[in-house]
């Protein structure tokens, strides 16, 4: 009995090698040859095992070097982020291990009294009796139709795609915090013209009351300068809060209470990497997000597999052995040993359609995931175009606009000479001075501007090229 039962594992088990899993092939993807912003990028393939590196060096800020290392141990979101591949792991080892069998011991001690009365009894049985027993049993699912495999190869594939979200959500803080570092260091330089702009202000409102008691200048002229010296404060203050709030970001980005959280403040340096004229596109395939979509279209259809196995039997082969008598000593003797083996199957031979339905919905969730996969390969391309777009254009436009700064400080010394020489009114001098402080502010955005589309590129392309 024993042997027969051997060779019928053996034969099972040569058996187990049936998998119907659709052959997958990674779904096309919207392709380009170029990106018509900047240079010539080619399709390529998936390449996401490549480092991407400290890319935030390339803005030589020791400050953002020792923050972004701080990212790594301090950023709460991450941290979430490696428990849910932690978990994803877990759940891929805990399929991996239905292929092996399980093994249970038992054992039960019991009383038990039967009523008189009880249908069907015999003459003579005693009312009380006991029952004891002790053993040890296995029941092993014959994977024959790879019903586990293709959950563990869903399993496996899902937890690639997890590893993948936390690349992606590391990438993602890294380039949230340069950019809200850069803001703050834009609204630092901001925060240094007003407060210069304000003291010449002062002065200037001094030099307008003195003329005044000495009836040189008329009230309207005071009131002007005093309006510009007010409006000047507001936009100081508005732009403190501002700060503020990027402090704050900061800090909680680096999961640091944003009441003991400060940086000093400093001018904001800047520091435009060079962007390569031509990049190829193969950094495209090194965007985690990318990968992540791309894994999980494969576990998608591995599932697809699990449905289809649930059209054929359930085989399984069990095995129990043990003793049991009825409640005297001596249990574990010859006499009151016993064993069970055997094979178990189950099959379903109707079910009004629920199992075609199970494969529907999977081949369906496979199409949904292959769409998301394609849908995030031209949101990666979408990225990389507003990136080149803006780099290019914010270029531009910084070209013009500290041509205008020149032209507003040429203003303003021939507003401010021609008024002290009598020729025009002090108006003409206050509209010249709002407009040397509009375009500096204007120039000082703009720079910030372009340092948050150096990192967005960065980003779009998967880190540093």
């Amino acid at each position: 009995m024993i042997r027969r039962f051997y060779i019928l594992l053996l034969a099972v088990i040569g058996m187990a090698g049936c998998s119907l899993i659709p052959d997958y092939h990674r779904p096309d993807s919207p392709m380009t040859d170029t990106f018509k912003e900047d240079g010539d990028w080619h399709h390529a393939h998936p390449a996401d095992q490549t480092k991407r590196g400290e890319w935030w060096v390339v803005f030589h800020d020791p400050l953002l070097d020792q923050m972004e290392n701080q990212l790594e141990t301090g950023s709460l979101e991450l941290a979430a982020a490696l428990a849910r591949y932690d978990a994803a792991n877990a759940f891929f080892s805990g399929q991996s291990a239905r292929l092996y069998p399980e093994i249970n011991a038992i054992g039960n001690s019991d009383t038990n009294r039967e009523s008189v009365n009880r249908p069907l009894r015999g003459p003579g049985l005693p009312n009380m009796y006991g029952d004891k027993a002790i053993g040890v049993g296995t029941l092993y699912e014959i994977d024959l139709w790879g019903h586990i495999r293709s959950a563990i190869t869903s399993a496996e594939a899902l937890a690639e795609a997890s590893r993948q979200d936390v690349e992606s959500v590391r990438l993602s803080l890294q380039a949230q915090l340069a950019t809200d570092y850069f803001l703050l260091r834009g609204t630092d330089s901001q925060i240094r013209l007003l407060e210069d702009s304000v003291k010449a202000y002062e002065s200037e409102l001094l030099l307008m009351q003195r003329r005044h008691d000495e009836g040189i200048v008329s009230g309207l002229d005071v009131a002007r300068s005093e309006t510009l010296l007010e409006e000047t404060q507001a936009l100081k203050f508005k732009a403190i809060a501002q700060r503020a709030q990027y402090e704050h970001a900061i800090a909680a980005l680096l999961g640091q209470s944003p009441s003991t959280f400060s940086i000093p403040s400093q001018p904001l340096v800047v520091v435009y990497p060079n962007v390569p004229a031509t990049i190829p596109s193969q950094v495209l395939q090194r965007r985690p997000d990318i990968s992540a979509a791309e894994r999980r279209v494969a576990a998608a259809n591995a599932t697809v597999g699990v449905a289809r196995a649930a059209f054929f039997p359930e085989i399984s082969l069990g095995a129990f052995g043990g003793f049991q008598n009825t409640g005297g000593g001596a249990l574990m003797t010859a006499p009151n040993s016993f064993w069970s083996l055997g094979p178990l199957a189950f099959y379903n031979i109707f079910d009004a359609g629920l199992r075609q339905a199970a494969v529907d919905q999977t081949m369906a969730q496979t199409r949904e995931a292959a769409a998301v996969y394609r849908q995030t390969v031209l949101d990666a391309f979408k990225e990389v175009e507003d990136s080149l777009a803006l780099l290019h254009y914010l270029a531009e436009q910084n070209n013009h606009e500290s041509a205008a700064v020149k032209a507003a400080e040429h203003t303003f010394d021939l507003a401010n000479n021609r008024y002290r020489e009598g020729a025009v009114s002090y108006l003409e001098v206050i509209d010249a001075e709002n407009a040397k402080l509009r375009t500096e502010r204007v120039e000082l955005d703009i720079r910030t501007a372009r340092m948050e589309a150096s990192v967005s590129l960065i980003r779009a392309i998967g880190g540093a090229w």
